[in-house]
């Protein structure tokens, strides 16, 4: 069996859901989860923290094949230690989310971290989400899934997770400000954000939870 075969993707634009019901759908079948969004933001986060100029392309790939990174599952949750340091609620400021485009569209930067998630996704069966699983980094995986809602349920939710982090939140600058990653995601040269072929997609507004993760699980079980 290869590995392929025992990773399920999960694809989609900024607030569609993709992190939380990840998590569930790891939890539920004893999958490893793996973040790659954080994986970005970590990069992006160390670049901010060594005062890089974010339009040097070499000095971002350098820093981010410099970065010691390492994503911890412990029992309250996925931790983002960069060098040493946790990071993990530092990576989810309005600094480093305005910032993230500025590596990801880096085709350098991109192939470092496709190169740690392939690494990571051959060690043992896992649950990838990020916004080219599918179609980049574990194009043979099996069960995968593309997850949308409409922009205003995506930034309802994003802004619920900004207040609970203490986070003060202008929804309607929220809201163009997840429409212009979205854009900046599809539009990307490298490894832009897509609905791979072979993806079943769901959409997620206005649904519960529950029935979005056992739904996944469900497919996970047919096709795995």
């Amino acid at each position: 069996m290869t590995p392929a075969t025992q990773i399920i993707v999960i694809d989609g634009p900024a607030g569609a859901g993709k992190s939380s019901v990840a998590k569930a759908v790891a939890h539920a079948l004893g999958f490893a989860f793996l973040d790659t969004g954080a994986m970005y933001r970590a990069a992006t986060w160390r670049a901010l923290h060594h005062g890089l100029d974010l339009g040097d392309t070499a000095a971002l790939i350098a820093s981010t094949r410099a970065m010691n990174l390492a994503l911890e599952e412990r029992a309250e949750g996925l931790r983002v230690v960069v060098d040493g340091e946790d990071i993990t609620d530092a990576i989810r400021t309005p600094e480093v989310t305005r910032a993230i485009f500025r590596l990801d569209q880096i085709a350098g930067v991109r192939e470092l971290l496709v190169a740690m998630q392939r690494e990571i996704g051959a060690k043992r069966p896992t649950v990838a989400e990020g916004r080219d699983m599918g179609s980049v980094v574990f194009p043979e995986a099996k069960c995968k899934i593309f997850l949308d809602a409409d922009l205003s349920e995506r930034s309802r939710r994003r802004a619920a997770q900004l207040r609970e982090k203490g986070i003060p939140v202008d929804e309607a600058a929220l809201a163009a400000e997840i429409h212009e990653r979205d854009e900046q995601g599809r539009n990307r040269e490298h490894a832009p954000l897509v609905q791979a072929a072979d993806a079943i997609r769901i959409d997620t507004t206005g649904r519960e939870f529950e029935e979005i993760v056992d739904e996944i699980v469900a497919r996970a079980r047919e096709v795995l």
